[in-house]
């Protein structure tokens, strides 16, 4: 079980991203913080295990309650949630270590696709001894997948594609349908981006025959 720790001003949002929380298998909300002195405390008194950090606290940024944590050289893991959607803010979070970026207002699925992805980020370390070249490219995204993720065809948004990859690796496989359902756009746009990350060997592909008629293609990272 991961325990996260919510970091919004407003009540109601910081309530809907609780309840998405413990609605996320293995996840569950420890504390709930208005402000960024209490984010601070929270951390250092709850020891969660992840930070979902808005960045426009009423007291001090979300950015400067990462800072202050990573001088402290505390290790809790970071999820930027926010509204903010400024470049140098983005590139200030990564910089920062933030493990993870979303943006405000999302719909349960794209926040369940994060949590699953920093689950499955979080055991791959914890089941290796060692490292080799592969487990490295998995956990930081090789830069085939980052240049194949910028060369998107026409009428693709990386946007959206980082939706459809991250709904892929939350689900061991699925279907065009349900990653149309997960995302929240059509069939045909949800197959348009899996066949496009199929041809650049981000995913891979796996027909599974029943009835008659072609096949269901499903689809999982590689």
């Amino acid at each position: 079980m991961f325990d996260v720790l919510v970091v919004d001003d407003d009540f109601m949002v910081a309530e809907i991203h609780r309840r998405f929380v413990d609605r996320t298998p293995d996840f569950a909300t420890v504390g709930v913080a208005r402000t960024g002195a209490q984010a601070l405390e929270a951390v250092a008194t709850l020891s969660p295990d992840l930070v979902l950090l808005d960045v426009h606290l009423p007291d001090m940024s979300g950015l400067d309650v990462m800072r202050r944590l990573r001088a402290d050289r505390n290790p809790v893991e970071i999820i930027m949630i926010t509204a903010a959607r400024e470049l140098d803010t983005v590139t200030e979070a990564l910089h920062g270590g933030a493990a993870d970026y979303l943006i405000k207002p999302f719909e349960f699925p794209q926040l369940q696709a994060k949590l699953t992805a920093f689950k499955e980020r979080s055991l791959t370390l914890q089941s290796h001894a060692g490292v080799d070249q592969s487990l490295v490219d998995s956990l930081f995204g090789s830069a085939g997948q980052r240049q194949a993720q910028q060369r998107l065809p026409k009428g693709l948004s990386p946007e959206t594609g980082t939706l459809v990859l991250d709904a892929v690796r939350s689900k061991a496989e699925l279907s065009a349908a349900e990653c149309a359902e997960l995302v929240g756009i059509s069939r045909v746009s949800a197959r348009r981006y899996l066949e496009h990350y199929l041809e650049t060997g981000a995913l891979e592909i796996r027909l599974q025959y029943g009835g008659a008629g072609r096949p269901e293609r499903r689809y999982r990272a590689t």
